[in-house]
């Protein structure tokens, strides 16, 4: 009880004094022996409740003296703002440091040791270093992380050490780690001079923390989380985009040795190597994951890009293929040994006629400029592929098959609302798929022999994909054809059977029926001009014409009666037909090149020649029918079965002698 009684009076006189050390060894002197007497039984326990009290009264009134000493020791003055960590406010935060204790009634203040150690007596110190280490994260470390364009700088007066922020001017988006870890250096070496090195005037205890583990605690608790925005912020940043420049990543690893280095004779870190220079070493493995990221990231943005915007494809025109050096080794011998064995004297067994040179390309026709681009970018990359780790190697080469594979799953999907609705989209998507299906063929060929090794014994191979891509592209297509040749149904539906034409109103509907079928083919033949390759589009426009013609033949033989005045106005209906059916043929903007395709129709229409036997038997006699029938040998019997001729004989002749004996002939 005597010794608790001298150690609290010891510590109010050392308070007062401010020797805090003292202070709080004769508190945990008190401590301890409160502690022996509480082990005794058999003690009057009132006295022991009163001193604890006053135990715990006296320590509060201590950590409320050291926390003021405390807060003028380390001064934050940060701005009022709520958005404390933007770029605006940071710039205006400021740690000052007092170097020389502040003199009060002629005692001097104690010195940052004495306050720190005080705490570290009491066990308080971690809590104390746990909220500064907070604070120096968000307001200094991790703004200097974040910001290329501040600068910290220091600026030391008589009493106090200011440590500031200005901004400037970056040069580039991302600061270079080299700069970084300078500036975060600098921080802990204020720290480090001013804060937490500051010779011991006592001689260290068994229980006190030395100085040597004050920047250890700090260390422990901020690196953590300054390591993992160094390396997501910074690190990242600086990784290469192309091999090229991998080299010279080494001073960044190196500049990486320097700054753990550095922290490590400050006792800022312990222990080996850290999760920050691991994450610089293994720069190979991170700069092929960033690579096909960029890769899949830019061909995805060209995916989602417009359509329509196209350029046009011609047989000459070929993605300007990437020079490629010597094939590896082995695979060259192979080849030298085999062109050896042809002896000159051999007979030319090739064949006279050669094929055009063009045999093998892609039609004219337009494709979409950011499928070019996307092609140029698997270009691109499989080259890069060839100067790289055999490991980086594979990663970009598999990148470029994820570029297909995504191209397969996201445009239908992206832009099927579009290609829906727009014949012309349709068609330019078709173009596309042909063009990436066309380059896929040979593309893993191209660069077989000169990537990795595993890559070479067949597995680069983009052929695989190819069937997928035409099935894509025609499969697109096709669904726009079914949606016009259903529009152009649905137009010849308001026709009214084109029965009863001496009606005014019928003929008028059947008339408009007409016209506006033509209309829509022609809208097509504009949309679709210089987009599809010729061949596909006359093939195209022949299907539809020939759904439009194979209907009103279907509809016109259908009829049970036809008149005089009807047959004429029939004819005059399928004449328009016949006139400006082949115009609306025209593959290419230039119209005196269309007028051959024009002339083919017959050949893209299945039904032309059917419909105009109809016509010819809508203005015939009987007569002229059975010649035109001739016992079935006839250029109508090649069109029409016998049933449907004899139908259409009863719809139009009265029932006679003389029809009776043309129908007789009609077998």
């Amino acid at each position: 009880l005597l010794q608790f009684d001298i150690a609290i009076k010891e510590y109010n006189t050392a308070l007062l004094e401010k020797k805090y050390v003292t202070a709080a060894q004769q508190l945990e002197k008190a401590r301890s022996n409160l502690k022996t007497l509480e082990s005794r039984k058999g003690f009057e326990l009132k006295i022991l409740k009163a001193l604890g009290t006053e135990l715990t009264v006296q320590t509060q009134n201590m950590l409320y003296h050291l926390g003021e000493e405390w807060q003028k020791l380390a001064v934050w003055k940060l701005p009022p703002s709520k958005d404390s960590s933007s770029l605006e406010s940071v710039v205006h935060s400021e740690l000052h440091l007092r170097t020389v204790p502040l003199k009060e009634e002629d005692i001097a203040g104690p010195p940052v040791a004495a306050v720190l150690q005080a705490f570290a007596v009491l066990g308080e110190l971690h809590t104390k270093l746990k909220i500064f280490g907070q604070l120096l994260l968000k307001y200094i470390l991790k703004p200097l992380i974040l910001y290329p364009s501040l600068q910290p700088f220091t600026e030391e007066q008589s009493d106090v050490f200011i440590l500031r922020f200005k901004s400037e001017k970056p040069s580039l988006d991302h600061s270079s780690p080299i700069e970084v870890f300078d500036k975060i250096k600098l921080i802990f070496e204020v720290l480090h001079k001013y804060l937490l090195n500051v010779p011991l005037e006592q001689p260290a205890e068994d229980k006190k923390e030395c100085r040597v583990t004050l920047a250890e605690l700090l260390g422990d608790m901020v690196w953590e989380d300054l390591s993992d925005c160094l390396i997501q912020n910074c690190l990242v940043n600086s990784i290469p985009t192309n091999s090229s420049k991998l080299e010279q990543y080494i001073e960044v690893i190196k500049s990486t040795e320097e700054f753990e280095k550095a922290l490590k004779d400050m006792q800022f870190l312990k222990g080996d190597t850290t999760e920050l220079l691991k994450y610089a070493r293994n720069v190979n493995s991170h700069f092929a994951n960033k690579k096909c990221q960029d890769v899949i990231v830019a061909a995805r943005n060209l995916m989602t890009s417009e359509i329509h915007n196209t350029v046009k494809i011609t047989p000459d025109s070929s993605v300007a293929l990437p020079k490629l050096s010597e094939p590896r080794a082995g695979h060259h011998l192979k080849t030298q040994k085999t062109s050896h064995l042809v002896r000159n004297d051999v007979v030319n067994l090739e064949n006279e006629t050669k094929l055009s040179q063009y045999t093998f390309s892609l039609p004219t026709c337009r494709i979409s400029s950011s499928v070019e681009k996307l092609m140029e970018l698997a270009y691109q990359t499989l080259l890069e592929a060839t100067t790289s780790t055999d490991q980086c190697s594979i990663q970009l080469f598999y990148s470029v098959r994820n570029i297909f594979q995504l191209f397969y799953d996201v445009v239908p999907t992206y832009h099927k609302e579009n290609l829906q609705k727009l014949p012309q989209l349709a068609a330019i998507h078709h173009n596309n798929c042909m063009y990436i299906a066309h380059h896929l063929l040979t593309l893993g060929h191209q660069f077989r022999y000169h990537l990795s090794n595993i890559l070479c014994d067949g597995a680069a191979t983009f052929v695989d994909l190819v069937p997928g891509f035409r099935r894509l592209g025609m499969e697109c297509f096709l669904a726009q054809m079914r949606v016009q040749k259903g529009e152009i149904l649905e137009r010849l539906s308001s026709a009214r059977n084109f029965s009863n034409m001496d009606d005014e109103e019928n003929y008028r509907a059947a008339n408009k029926a007409i016209r506006q079928v033509l209309h829509q083919l022609k809208r097509l033949g504009k949309v679709w001009q210089d987009v599809l390759p010729v061949n596909v589009y006359c093939k195209a426009m022949g299907t539809l014409l020939n759904t439009a013609l194979s209907e009103i033949v279907t509809r016109i033989a259908a009829l049970e009666d036809i008149s005089a005045e009807d047959a004429d106005r029939l004819y005059s209906l399928c004449r328009t037909m016949v006139e400006e059916g082949p115009q609306v043929f025209t593959p290419l903007p230039e119209d005196d090149k269309n007028k051959k395709y024009q002339e083919e129709v017959p050949v893209y229409v299945q039904k032309w020649m059917t419909f105009k036997e109809l016509m010819i038997i809508l203005q015939a006699n009987l007569q002229e029918i059975v010649d035109q029938w001739a016992d079935g040998k006839g250029p109508l019997a090649a069109e029409f079965s016998a049933a449907e001729v004899k139908s259409l004989i009863r719809a139009l002749f009265q029932n006679t002698e003389r029809r009776a004996a043309a129908l007789a002939k009609i077998k």
